[in-house]
């Protein structure tokens, strides 16, 4: 490309600038002025930008040198960078703005709206370690933690959203009443979604169960892997998820099988009558004890009771004692159990009796008057 072409492109872009400016009416401006403008502006952006640069680079080793002499920790070092960064970062903004000749009410308006949001963070920072520190100390579920925490965050977001927006004149009464005008429509919208929410709420207050617990809800039994806002989660035997809603949870019967440790099983037994029933535990006990889920200490030990004499067996009941984390194979336990149960009492002799029904005939001579013979039918052959 030679000289006159470059001429000639010039040419062609000076022309195409002097008809946008004709298009938005700056006729009359000076491409070459605005151009020098801008660099020069560019330039010093730069600057002011590297300027604050070099302020956060002192001021950050100032930081971690005055925090070690006080024997800080790098939780208190990390916070205050994070600061320092907000605080120069708006330093540099505001900057700036009055280099490109913002209005003063503007440049005043950011630099409040700046320290207050700020300031929101810092109290943000400081209720929501208060928090978490009282409610773990009272061993609450994390869940319900975690609530109070996300509350405390939405709660302070929208003070220090509402707070910001004032400081550039919006009308903040007007904002909160449109807010609460859609609020109440969509809680309309959605009762369900609400009240399994409320539900959940409830649930983790007053904790019926907790995560890992083994219970019986709606019928169905299962472990509890999940509570959620709206739905709790129970992992069944056959390793099937079950989403319950809370609020269903919430009005229907809970039993819980492993919320107080332990959980003893009865095992149904049936022997003879004539069987001696102190025999009869020197068979099973040894089965009972040998079971390698079953407890066997001072306190929860198994046991074989009679519970009726009936007409044809001594019913009996065995228990046992299992832990909290062996509720989930309680019935691989009990026909374990009950198999091993059977074997012995068959190895020891011992009648294990099974309803049956005898009929008596009466062979001697009948009494009475005999009912007469059906006379024959015959059929004649034409």
């Amino acid at each position: 490309m030679n000289e006159k072409e470059i001429a000639l492109l010039w040419q062609q872009f000076e022309k195409s600038l002097q008809e946008t400016g004709a298009a938005l009416g700056l006729e009359g401006l000076n491409w070459q002025e605005l151009l020098i403008f801008s660099v020069g502006q560019l330039l010093v952006t730069l600057m002011i930008g590297l300027l604050f640069g070099l302020l956060y680079i002192a001021g950050r080793t100032v930081m971690r040198w005055l925090l070690s002499r006080l024997g800080y920790g790098e939780g208190p070092y990390q916070n205050g960078l994070i600061i320092l960064r907000y605080l120069l970062g708006l330093a540099t903004l505001v900057a700036v703005l009055a280099q490109y000749g913002a209005e003063q009410g503007v440049l005043k308006g950011t630099a409040r709206a700046g320290l207050m949001a700020l300031s929101f963070y810092v109290v943000w920072v400081l209720l929501s370690r208060g928090l978490i520190h009282r409610l773990s100390r009272r061993h609450l579920d994390s869940s319900l933690v975690q609530l109070c925490k996300n509350t405390l965050s939405v709660t302070l977001m929208a003070l220090g959203a509402i707070t910001v927006m004032a400081q550039f004149g919006f009308d903040v009464l007007s904002i909160v009443a449109g807010l609460g005008i859609v609020g109440i429509a969509v809680g309309f919208a959605a009762q369900s979604t609400l009240s399994n929410f409320i539900a959940g709420i409830t649930l983790l207050i007053e904790r019926p169960f907790r995560i890992g617990d083994w219970v019986r809800i709606h019928g169905e039994e299962g472990r509890v892997v999940r509570i959620a806002f709206r739905t709790t989660w129970l992992r069944t035997r056959d390793n099937v998820f079950t989403m319950i809603p809370n609020d269903s949870v919430a009005t229907t019967d809970i039993i819980n099988f492993s919320a107080e440790g332990p959980t003893r099983i009865r095992i149904p037994l049936r022997v003879g009558l004539n069987e001696s029933p102190e025999r009869v535990r020197e068979v099973i006990m040894p089965v009972l004890r040998s079971h390698p889920l079953t407890i066997n200490d001072q306190t929860l030990f198994p046991r074989v009771q009679i519970r009726e004499l009936a007409d044809s067996a001594m019913i009996l009941s065995a228990q046992v004692w299992v832990s909290a984390k062996d509720v989930e194979v309680k019935g691989r336990i009990s026909c374990e159990l009950l198999e091993s149960v059977h074997r012995a009492l068959a190895e020891a002799g011992i009648d294990i009796p099974v309803p049956h029904l005898q009929l008596k005939m009466d062979h001697g001579e009948a009494r009475g008057e005999q009912i007469p013979a059906l006379p024959e039918v015959t059929k004649n052959k034409e």
